[in-house]
C-alpha cells in the first residue's frame, strides 16, 4: 500500500501491519544479553533517517522515579524544587511536565500546593497503578494526564507477570480503556523496551493503542523506557538496543507522532545523556529527566545535562534561566543533605575548578582557554582554581584575583612579590609532607600576614 507520509511528504510503501507474535517461549536475546557475559552491541548497518521534531522539550520525573532512590522529599522540599524548576523552565515551558505520586496524604498535599502556585510550567501529571480505583483518583484530582506502567520485554511478561504476550497485551489495552473512560490522557511507559521484541510485540501493541485512541478521541502518549540503560546511540546498531531504531520504528511503523513520543533512560552504561539527545534527533519531542540525575541504581538522565544539550542543538536557551541550576544544586546540598560528587558536570563544586598550574596560567591570561563556557554568566559559578602543590605562581595569582574580586588594573600578576612569597610558603608546606589542598581561610590568613591590609572583601 502506498501512503503519503506526513513526516517526509513522500509516497512511502507500507507493506503490512505488524501482528502480535504470541510466542510459546520468551525471547531473551541471549546472543546479546548472555548469562554470565557482558551485554554486546551488535550491528546490522541498517540506518534510519535523522529527523529532529519542530519542537522539543524536557519532562521531569524527580518527584516520582527520582525520589525512589533517596529519602522521600518533604512537602516543603517538593514545593521549593517545583518553583526552582519552573524558574529554570522559563516562560516558554522547555521543562513541559513533571510527574507526582498520588497515593499518600503527603503526595496529594504536595501536588495541591504546587498546583495552587498557579505556575504554567511544568504541568503536573501523575503516575499510577493500572487499576480502576487509581484512574478515578486521578480524575477526581482533575489531572489531565497520567503515566501507566506497561512492561514490554519477555523478561517482564513471562518472568515477572507470568503471562503470555497476548494476555499482557489484552490486560494493558483494558487498562488504557479505563483511562479513556475517565477522560484522562494515558502515557504508556513501555518498560524494558531495550530488551523487548520490537516488531513481535511492541509495534503491534502500540498500533492497538493508536486504534483505541482514535476510537476514544483522546491522544495516547508513549514513553520509551530504557529501564536498564542498555540503549546505544550508534548508527547501524541493531534492535532492541538501537535508540535511533526504536524512535524511528515507533514513529514510522506505529504511527506515533513526535509530540506524543518521549524517551526515558537510565545511566547504567554512562549513555543516558547521549541516548536522550539522539532520541530528540531521531524524532521524539520529549526526553524524561530528573534533577541531578537522581534515580534508581545509577540514576536517570540528568535534567541539567539536557538543558545544555537543548541549547547546543537549538542554538538558544528559549527563555530558560540556567542560574536556577546552581540554586537547585545548593538546595540539594544545604537543605536536603544530598551529597553531589565534586566533579559532577555543571553542579559539582569542582566542575570548573583546576589544580594544575599550567591551566591556571591559561585562566589568568584568558578564562576562555580552559573554561567550557561563561560559567559565571550562565551558572553564577566563575572558573576557579584550588591551591595545591601543582598550582604554581599563576594558580595563586588567579586565586587571589577571584577571591578578592580583583579585575582590570586592580588584578595582580603572577610575578607580584606577594604571589612569589605565597608560592614559597605553599612549596614549603608540601615539602614538609602536606597532602591536601589549602583552604580559603588558610590562604586569606597568610595573605594578611604577608600583606597586612592590602585586600578587603
Amino acid at each position: 500500500m502506498l501512503q503519503l507520509s506526513p513526516h517526509t511528504n513522500l509516497l512511502e510503501q507500507k507493506l503490512y501491519r505488524y501482528q502480535l507474535q504470541d510466542v510459546a517461549e520468551p525471547v531473551l536475546y541471549r546472543d546479546v544479553y548472555g548469562r554470565g557475559e557482558l551485554p554486546k552491541v551488535p550491528f546490522n548497518f541498517r540506518r534510519v533517517p535523522m529527523q529532529m521534531p519542530e519542537e522539543i522539550w524536557i519532562t521531569d520525573t524527580t518527584f516520582r522515579d527520582g525520589q525512589q532512590s533517596m529519602e522521600p522529599f518533604t512537602v516543603e522540599q517538593i514545593v521549593t524544587l517545583y518553583k526552582l524548576m519552573s524558574r529554570l523552565s522559563g516562560p516558554n515551558g522547555v521543562i513541559r511536565q513533571t510527574e507526582f505520586f498520588v497515593y499518600s496524604k503527603k503526595d496529594r498535599e504536595a501536588l495541591d500546593r504546587c498546583r495552587d502556585l498557579g505556575l504554567k510550567f511544568p504541568e503536573i501529571t501523575t503516575w499510577i497503578r493500572a487499576t480502576k480505583e487509581d484512574f478515578k483518583l486521578v480524575s477526581d484530582l482533575g489531572i489531565k494526564e497520567t503515566g501507566i506502567l506497561v512492561s514490554c520485554s519477555d523478561y517482564h511478561i513471562f518472568k515477572k507477570l507470568h503471562m503470555t504476550r497476548r494476555q499482557a497485551l489484552d490486560t494493558y489495552l483494558a487498562t488504557v480503556k479505563e483511562a479513556f473512560a475517565a477522560g484522562v490522557v494515558p502515557r504508556c511507559h513501555l518498560e524494558d523496551l531495550t530488551r523487548a521484541d520490537f516488531y513481535g510485540f511492541v509495534v503491534p501493541f502500540v498500533n492497538a493503542l493508536q486504534d483505541l485512541s482514535r476510537e476514544a478521541g483522546i491522544p495516547v502518549k508513549i514513553r520509551a523506557c530504557d529501564t536498564l540503560g542498555y540503549g546505544v546511540p550508534f548508527s547501524g546498531a541493531t534492535l532492541p538496543r538501537s535508540v535511533p531504531g526504536i524512535i524511528y520504528g515507533l514513529r514510522y511503523y506505529a504511527d506515533v507522532p513526535s509530540e506524543c513520543l518521549e524517551w526515558h533512560g537510565h545511566n547504567d552504561f554512562y549513555m543516558a545523556t547521549a541516548n536522550a539527545s539522539h532520541a530528540w534527533m531521531y524524532g521524539a519531542s520529549a526526553v524524561n529527566c530528573t534533577l541531578l540525575g537522581i534515580g534508581e541504581r545509577t540514576g536517570n538522565v540528568p535534567l541539567e545535562s539536557m538543558i545544555f544539550q537543548y541549547a547546543g542543538l537549538r542554538g538558544t536557551l528559549n527563555g530558560m534561566d540556567t542560574t536556577a541550576i546552581t540554586d537547585i544544586a545548593e538546595y540539594f546540598r544545604r537543605d536536603i543533605g544530598y551529597d553531589i560528587p565534586d566533579n559532577t558536570p555543571f553542579v559539582g563544586r569542582n566542575f570548573n575548578v583546576t589544580r594544575a598550574g599550567i591551566h591556571a596560567d591559561g585562566l589568568l591570561k584568558d578564562e576562555e582557554i580552559y573554561n567550557i563556557f561563561d560559567t559565571k554568566k550562565f551558572l553564577k559559578r566563575p572558573a576557579s582554581v584550588m591551591i595545591g602543590k601543582t598550582s604554581g605562581l599563576a594558580g595563586i595569582a588567579y586565586w587571589i584575583n577571584e577571591d578578592y574580586d580583583l579585575e582590570g588594573d586592580k588584578a595582580i600578576a603572577k610575578n607580584d612579590p606577594l604571589v612569589v612569597k605565597l608560592k614559597e610558603w605553599v612549596d614549603a608546606e608540601y615539602e614538609n609532607g602536606r597532602q591536601n589542598t589549602l583552604s580559603r581561610k588558610e590562604l586569606e590568613n597568610k595573605i594578611e600576614e604577608f600583606a597586612p591590609g592590602r585586600f578587603h572583601h
